[in-house]
Order: C-alpha cells, then structure tokens, then sequence
C-alpha cells in the first residue's frame, strides 16, 4: 500500500500543531463521575478521525450492542477495567488492551468493575460526534424526543441498534 496523495504542499513546514493538557477539564461531564474528552473531533481533523477520552464513575454504564454503517471504532484501555463486546462475547479488558471494530461490527462496552474507568474511542473516518455524545449525557435532551426523533437522531449518528 502506498502513501495518499501529498495533502500539504509548502516546502518547509509550518508551526501548525495542538497541545491538548491532560488537565483539561472532560468538554461532556458525566453525572455517572466520568465524561467525555474530546481530544481531537472530526471537525478538528479535517475529517480524518475523532478520538475521544471515555471516563467513566465506579457506577455501571455504557451502550447496548450496536454497530455503524460508515465508521470504524477503537478502543484502548487506559485504565480500569472495561468489558468490551465483540459481538459474540464480553470480555473483561485490562489497560493497553485495544479493541478494532471496523464498519458492521457489532459492539458495545460496560464499566461494571465498581471502580473508574478509562479508555480512547478512535472513529475513523471522523465523524462530527459531539452532537451524539452531548445529547446521550443529557438526560433532559433524551428525555425531550419522541420515539421519532429518538429513530431519527440515531439513524442521523449512525447508531444502529440491536
């Protein structure tokens, strides 16, 4: 496999990088004691990928099984414990432990450990996934559709569930 096309095209660089601390406050707080961090979104990146920092509370949490239709997703373990579903298994997954999933793969994840959890989402190619996360962490939000917008706002984030 060969490199893509050159996409910048200057001859000497440019100072053009983004430091992110990790003391930055979670942009999604959780009332579970976690939330989300949005390290890099799709808009950020021109597209290319969104990676987020997925801190959860000591309280059971995560999504059902469900899959995508235009993203992949990765998850890496920072810390905790976190079972991932592969779509035919939960596994109890360590820190350093990744998990691929790619268009179509059935997943889900829990933090069912009683302690915090960490963990990197990767989505590529990167969709605009702050309007979903935003909204599953509001309860309010979720609350205020009908089972219309509800169908609606998943198909929109390409959320399919089983």
């Amino acid at each position: 496999m060969s490199y893509p096309p050159a996409r910048y095209l200057g001859e000497i660089g440019e100072v053009s990088v983004r430091l992110r601390r990790a003391s930055h406050p979670a942009e999604l707080p959780s009332v579970s004691g976690g939330g989300a961090h949005c390290l890099a979104t799709g808009a950020s990146t021109g597209g290319e990928f969104g990676i987020y920092r997925w801190d959860m509370g000591p309280s059971p949490s995560g999504p059902d099984a469900h899959f995508h239709k235009t993203i992949s997703e990765s998850f890496f373990i920072l810390s905790g414990t976190v079972r991932l579903y592969g779509g035919d298994a939960w596994v109890d997954d360590s820190p350093g432990d990744f998990l691929f999933v790619p268009e179509g793969g059935v997943h889900a994840f829990r933090n069912e450990s009683g302690q915090p959890a960490s963990m990197h989402l990767l989505f590529a190619l990167g969709a605009t996934r702050e309007d979903y996360f935003e909204t599953v962490a509001d309860p309010a939000r979720r609350e205020a559709m009908n089972d219309e917008q509800r169908a609606e706002f998943f198909l929109r984030h390409d959320t399919h569930w089983l």
